[in-house]
């Protein structure tokens, strides 16, 4: 694996830390809190793998220019933009929504959680979003 090929584990591991938050929120819907901690464990191990690997990508890369002008430029910051405000303002969140439960304040966990999550799931699915325009559907010139 090389450098390259990060932007494709990230995208990755968004889209499966997405799948696991809502197996997640379905597991504690159901009262089945076992699973539900199983899945949210899991979602918070994967998108700790995900932020590794996107600071080591863009330490050795930087930032990554949208190449295209017109309304999909527009487009792609529309979508950019609050992904960029709530991923940095969800890692604070989930540490916030986490220490609750570590505590059996399940009160103030679910509380909190009713924010956390669709935030959590926004900054997943826009992070494959973006992933998807620039490398997929819409790359930049070869250099």
């Amino acid at each position: 694996m090389t450098v390259s090929d990060l932007p494709t584990l990230n995208a990755s591991l968004n889209a499966v830390a997405t799948v696991l938050l809502i197996g997640g929120w379905l597991s504690i819907r159901a009262e089945r809190k076992k699973t539900h901690i199983a899945f949210m464990v899991s979602a918070l191990v994967v998108s700790a793998a995900f932020l590794t690997s996107y600071l080591v990508y863009h330490y050795y890369v930087g930032s990554v220019k949208f190449a295209h002008g017109g309304m999909l430029k527009v487009i792609y910051y529309i979508i950019l933009f609050p992904h960029i405000v709530l991923a940095a303002v969800n890692v604070p969140m989930i540490i916030l929504t986490v220490i609750p439960a570590l505590r059996q304040r399940f009160d103030r966990h679910k509380r909190i959680a009713r924010w956390t999550l669709p935030v959590w799931l926004y900054v997943s699915v826009t992070g494959v979003l973006v992933y998807l325009m620039l490398y997929v559907w819409f790359p930049g010139p070869k250099g």
